[in-house]
């Protein structure tokens, strides 16, 4: 009996522009095929999706999930799932990007505890909130959508509060349905995202020193077949992700405040500046010192590039 064919994960990789921290893709490029993808896809920072036309389903956590136009998706970072139309369609989307921390720590400081569902115990049909049992969801989704495509007058301060507002919002629903029994949920991380605790971890602990042993003890794997599974998975090393994402926040710094390239490098987890200064080349093409003067002659592009590394399950 010939094996079962395991499906392709893509990793897709937003950068949010570095002067606001939320990206809005939108437009009519942004249309979903009838064909169903073999790939499965996750993102570095939360998901929430406007469905502007049609129908169709969502495949997440091993459930197809359908949904219409007018619904609200939810999907946090590190999920992954993928999104085909009803036949013959075409659905037209709306997508926000942002870092949940981000959203909280500009406007609440020190406060900011944790505001993001846990993936384990997530099911994939409380991922689409539709529009006649949450019409709250609905209309501050497609405020904030809009707000950022008219750009009138304070549209950015407008944004964010809405934002703040729906997320809230979500977080409410969310919390409202039972979570899955312990046996279930590790039934889960295993058999949908084994090293998803890693990722987390990472995203919210990378200016910590990180050692292999540690992240392969978060997913209960030996270190070699965590690093294996990783690379599967991620198509990049636990390493080189850990400091791609101490780039990314470092860019952030190096932007936004006036701190020394020494103090950013050790805020955002390097133990030396020659290493910081070696592993920013090599991601950015430049020194910290070239790329910090560059974005302070010429405006940051609103235009986010997107990487992506291919793995298997």
């Amino acid at each position: 009996m010939p094996r079962k064919k395991k499906p392709v994960i893509e990793y897709r990789h937003y950068s949010l522009p570095l002067n606001f921290p939320i990206l809005l893709l939108s437009g009519e490029r942004w249309k979903i095929s009838d064909i169903k993808s073999d790939h499965l896809h996750f993102h570095n920072h939360l998901e929430i999706g406007i469905c502007h036309s049609d129908s169709g389903f969502m495949e997440i956590k091993g459930e197809s999930v359908p949904f219409q136009a007018g619904d609200v998706t939810f999907i946090p970072r590190y999920l992954p799932h993928t999104t085909y139309s009803s036949p013959n369609t075409a659905s037209r989307w709306s997508y926000l990007f942002f870092s949940p921390e981000d959203l909280f720590r500009y406007s609440f400081k020190g406060t900011y505890h944790n505001f993001e569902p846990n993936l384990q115990m997530l099911k994939g049909m409380n991922c689409i909130v539709n529009k006649e049992n949450h019409p709250k969801v609905h209309t501050l989704a497609t405020s904030v959508v809009e707000e950022l495509k008219q750009q009138n007058t304070h549209y950015r301060e407008s944004a964010y509060g809405l934002l703040l507002s729906l997320y809230i919002e979500l977080l409410r629903i969310h919390s409202m349905h039972t979570p899955l029994a312990d046996q279930e949920i590790e039934q889960n991380v295993k058999g949908d995202f084994v090293i998803s605790p890693v990722l987390e971890y990472i995203t919210k602990n990378y200016m910590r020193p990180i050692t292999i042993d540690f992240l392969a003890d978060l997913c209960h794997l030996s270190p070699t077949h965590f690093r294996r599974k990783f690379h599967e998975m991620m198509g990049t090393s636990p390493l080189d992700f850990l400091n791609s994402t101490r780039i990314e926040e470092a860019c952030k710094q190096l932007k936004l405040t006036n701190d020394s390239i020494l103090s950013i490098s050790e805020q955002v987890g390097f133990q030396s500046i020659s290493s910081f200064n070696r592993c920013f080349s090599k991601l950015m093409g430049m020194s910290p010192k070239q790329w910090r003067k560059g974005v302070q002659l010429e405006a940051q592009s609103a235009n986010a590039s997107i990487l992506e590394f291919t793995g298997w399950i």
